[in-house]
């Protein structure tokens, strides 16, 4: 009997042994794993270096953005019923159902909050916390910021406070005027996993509220006019536009500010390319005009995996999504690009002084993909795929260096580069950006473009969300001008 116990005793042992091993060695194939695709990346990122100094135009807008995990700011209760989705947030209840709403699919939003104390008061609280902290944000500087780390000029769009304006490079340059108040963000941050109530976050995300002023009317714009002429930037930034949200404009105003933003992209010179950055759009008037008004004069767009379905979904069907899906398949996001390239440059034909569409960014959660037109002014697709996915995980780690410790991959090991007919492409992990060329077929004219998929180093914890797009795109661009 006693022989026996000590057999099963040493079998026991035995099998915790091996299964140790076992998880060891994964673990470090992991990492091995993690690690040439790390130096895959950066070889690229690496290869093609900035040689001549781009100068780039941002705008608009700028405010103070205030971080806070929401667990801290923002209670659970059983009372505020079903998650719903709200155009404005006018109160604390509408907040909590809001928030519920996209939590639980892990999907990024943005909401102009109209009650003024509310907000002012959910600030000061957030504030009152050791863990929160302030950061100058908007999409506008934190791009601005991210084209000058990177060895660009850059003129910057923005009314701020001088204090503020403290918070910018001293090589960046700023035109705008100065404000007695800024503008202020509230970001409230959660981890993937986590549990609010009976809601666990699909992924790391963010639900920002605004109660901007200054944004919303773009009141850098006509500063910004009179600079552009000298400034002669080899790339327009046309971003924040998302400030327009169901801001209570009186009649005719936001039509009027869209039209100036239009002609000053029409103004530029041929040689200046244009790219409009995507936000979180809800309002489907705001959308239409941005269809009609903003992009038939950009060359570029950038938007993440839920702005490109609402995008699409708005072209291709004439409504708008609240949430798409956080973690879509590479052929999906494909899918769309190519059916968003072929809307835009068809609408774009019937459209005075209207430019031609050469490039689109989508940056998700678990890889980059670029599209450029072939043998149009952008270059180096490939590396710039790479660099993106690199910038993706510095920012959301808060770190220069890549720590694959911290990295984990969530692409599939293959993707298919279409749900209708497309060829499968596994992915090498000694050369982990895919490029292809494609045809692109329309009733009126065929497309010959260039694909690019790169998948991101994901961190595993995560710093902060907020301002990761913007880094990404900027990052993408860079190389390509």
């Amino acid at each position: 009997m006693g022989s026996n116990k000590v057999t099963f005793g040493t079998l026991i042992s035995i099998v915790i042994i091996i299964i140790g091993i076992y998880y060891r060695n994964s673990d470090r194939e992991l990492r091995t794993r993690l690690t040439h695709v790390l130096n895959g990346l950066e070889h690229l990122e690496t290869k093609h270096e900035i040689a001549v100094r781009p100068k780039i135009a941002v705008g608009y807008g700028a405010c103070a953005d205030v971080f806070i995990d929401a667990k801290y700011l923002i209670n659970y209760s059983p009372k505020i019923g079903a998650p719903e989705h709200y155009d404005e947030i006018n109160s604390r209840d509408e907040l909590l159902k809001s928030f519920a709403y996209y939590f639980r699919h892990g999907a990024a939003a943005e909401r102009y909050m109209r009650n003024e104390e509310l907000f002012d008061k959910l600030v000061m609280k957030a504030r009152s916390f050791d863990s929160s902290y302030s950061a100058i944000g908007g999409n506008a500087p934190v791009m601005a910021m991210r084209f000058a780390k990177e060895g660009c000029e850059v003129l910057l769009a923005a009314k701020m406070t001088r204090n503020l304006r403290l918070m910018i490079p001293d090589n960046i340059e700023v035109v705008g005027g100065e404000v007695d108040r800024d503008d202020v963000h509230l970001i409230l941050e959660y981890k993937r996993g986590e549990r609010w109530g009976p809601y666990t976050s699909a992924r790391a995300n963010r639900y920002i509220i605004h109660n901007d002023n200054n944004n919303p009317t773009v009141s850098s714009l006509e500063e910004f006019d009179k600079a552009l002429p000298e400034f002669k930037p080899d790339l327009l930034v046309v971003s924040g536009l998302q400030m327009m949200d169901n801001y209570p404009f009186d009649d005719g105003v936001r039509h009027s500010r869209l039209e100036k933003i239009k002609q000053q992209m029409i103004d530029q010179l041929p040689t200046t390319r244009i790219h409009f950055e995507m936000a979180s759009f809800v309002e489907k008037d705001l959308v239409t005009d941005l269809e009609n008004m903003i992009l038939p004069y950009a060359d570029s767009l950038g938007m993440n995996e839920q702005e490109i379905a609402n995008l699409y979904n708005s072209m291709y069907y004439g409504n708008i999504s609240l949430v798409a899906d956080s973690s879509p398949r590479v052929a999906t996001i494909l899918d769309y690009m190519r059916v968003l390239f072929k809307l835009v440059r068809m609408r774009g034909r019937e459209i005075d002084g209207a430019r031609e569409l050469t490039r689109i960014h989508v940056h998700t959660l678990a890889y980059q993909a670029i599209m450029t037109v072939k043998n149009s002014p952008w270059k180096n697709t490939m590396a710039a795929a790479a660099k993106a996915s690199l910038v993706a995980h510095r920012h959301v780690c808060g770190t220069s260096n890549i720590d694959v410790k911290k990295a984990t991959l969530i692409m599939d090991d293959s993707f298919s580069t279409s749900k209708v007919s497309g060829k499968r492409i596994p992915l090498d992990i000694e050369k982990p950006v895919s490029c292809w060329d494609e045809i692109l077929k329309t009733s009126i004219q065929d497309y010959a473009v260039e694909v690019c998929v790169a998948p991101v180093l994901v961190c595993t914890e995560a710093s902060q969300t907020a301002g990761g797009g913007d880094n990404i795109s900027s990052a993408g661009l860079v190389l390509q001008i």
